[in-house]
């Protein structure tokens, strides 16, 4: 299956389940092997389909990779498509994208762009109608693949839309987005939000799951790496000064074998923080939505003024992720206000685009970014889930984040600070201030944060929440209100 407009099928490499033993014990293991091999018998030869719109960059193709990696190795047939579009249809889901987060948007949604949606993903519909089988469970990630929902049902399929984004508060920017898209997912046989507040109201309450994203400890993104391991990939990729050290930084892939961070990063800086200054990191996709110059002013006029560190603002290539429009001018309004900021202040903040040309080295590298920083933000204006939380939080790094979507949710009794007001710069600034001159508090956060990932957002216990969800409705049965 392949197409510029149209699908192109994500191969999937099994993930040794048994690996987690580890981190989740035999009980949880027990758990979802047992509860495996009973979805096998309930499915009867159905196939699972994973349908989204790219295969790198972001949270969602993360977690895909991972998780049909593990079903993969539960001997469960699992699938992964994406679906290709012009300019102009990212464009339009990307509108999408910031209405449900609540963000005005001045364009018109009328029919002129309902149909410029369907011509896309009718289009990809017809490809995936000649390849998944009536009764295979099909599950449709987020705005840009709702379209495809009548087609497939129409088809045979038991069709999940699985939306991955939200607001709090639902008010008339937001039901601006989900007017338009009504008509293609009202058909669908259950919908999984991240969050209770996020689905709109006409979503029956009977066919909604609440389903929290999830890690992989053992990751690209989130294996343990020693010291000398971290260091010798941030000098390779140009983050810490010095020749690029003897021993070079190695990892696990995803498929298990032994990988090498061997790319250079695109960085502008001043200067390098020495290996053992302190450094903020946020890494994010260039959304406005993650707020990366609010952070940045946030740094220069609360935090640098009052003591030692830098700041490091890390996000993908943006030639690199295709679903995302936005991401080239974000990251030039980050150039510019850089380029404008005094220049003492300059010299201790970085930018940083991570070439996405290999995944799991661009993993690699984020996981190093994390493992060294001595403070990670997220301090988003809106938020799907945020997992660089949860993923900072694995490594016992202490997070301050903003009080928006799921963050709530994994910042919690002492992991982190959260912050009520994303645009109160100075109480930003403030916490982060107070993380870096207390080495001895951030340390605790960081402990108490592991803990808590480990208990709460790890890919197992996601898998669990799918395959109850999965058995209710192959049953017959409904959604119990969480």
């Amino acid at each position: 299956m392949e197409g510029v407009i149209g699908t192109v099928q994500v191969e999937v490499h099994p993930r040794p389940v048994a690996s987690l033993a580890p981190v989740i014990g035999p009980r949880r293991l027990e758990r979802l092997l047992s509860t495996a091999a009973a979805f096998q018998a309930r499915a009867a030869g159905r196939s699972i389909w994973n349908v989204n719109s790219t295969a790198v960059g972001g949270g969602v193709a993360e977690m895909l990779r991972v998780l049909c990696g593990y079903v993969r190795d539960l001997d469960i047939d699992i699938r992964w498509v994406t679906i290709g579009g012009p300019p102009d249809f990212f464009a339009l889901t990307k509108r999408l994208h910031n209405l449900i987060h609540g963000q005005p948007d001045p364009g018109p949604l009328g029919r002129a762009e309902a149909e410029r949606y369907e011509a896309t993903t009718a289009a990809a519909a017809a490809e995936l109608r000649e390849h998944i089988r009536p009764g295979d469970i099909v599950l449709l990630h987020d705005p840009q693949t709702a379209g495809l929902a009548p087609a497939l049902i129409e088809h045979g399929s038991l069709v999940i839309w699985r939306c991955h984004i939200g607001a709090d508060h639902q008010d008339d920017v937001t039901r601006e987005a989900w007017d338009f898209l009504r008509p293609y997912v009202s058909p669908a046989h259950a919908y999984v939000f991240s969050r209770r507040e996020y689905p709109p109201a006409w979503v029956p309450e009977h066919l909604t799951w609440i389903i929290p994203p999830s890690i992989d400890p053992l990751s690209p993104k989130n294996q343990d790496m020693d010291a000398a391991t971290v260091e010798a990939i941030l000098v390779r990729i140009g983050v810490l000064p010095g020749p690029v050290p003897d021993a070079p930084g190695r990892f696990t892939r995803l498929d298990g074998t032994p990988g090498e961070v061997s790319r250079a990063a695109t960085v502008t800086a001043d200067e390098l923080p020495g290996p053992r200054q302190p450094y903020v990191l946020q890494v994010s996709r260039w959304d406005r939505l993650k707020d990366m110059t609010g952070v940045m002013r946030g740094f220069a006029d609360h935090i640098a003024p009052a003591g030692p560190g830098h700041l490091i603002l890390a996000g993908p290539d943006v030639e690199g992720v295709s679903d995302d429009p936005e991401g080239l001018a974000v990251y030039h309004e980050c150039l510019d206000q850089w380029h404008h900021l005094p220049p003492e202040v300059r010299r201790r903040v970085m930018l940083l685009s991570l070439p996405l040309d290999d995944v799991d080295e661009n993993a690699a590298v984020v996981n190093a970014l994390q493992r060294h920083a001595a403070v990670v933000t997220q301090k988003s204006l809106a938020e799907g889930f945020g997992l660089t939380v949860a993923e900072s939080m694995w490594k016992g790094r202490p997070t301050v984040g903003s009080a928006v979507g799921g963050i709530q949710d994994q910042i919690v009794g002492g992991t982190g600070v959260l912050l009520p007001d994303p645009a109160n710069l100075a109480a930003f600034g403030a916490a982060v201030r107070a993380l870096l001159d207390r080495p001895d508090l951030a340390a605790r956060m960081g402990a108490a944060a592991r803990r808590y990932t480990a208990e709460n957002f790890v890919g197992d216990l996601h898998l669990l929440r799918y395959a109850h969800m999965f058995e209710t409705i192959l049953a017959g049965g409904r959604a119990v209100p969480a």
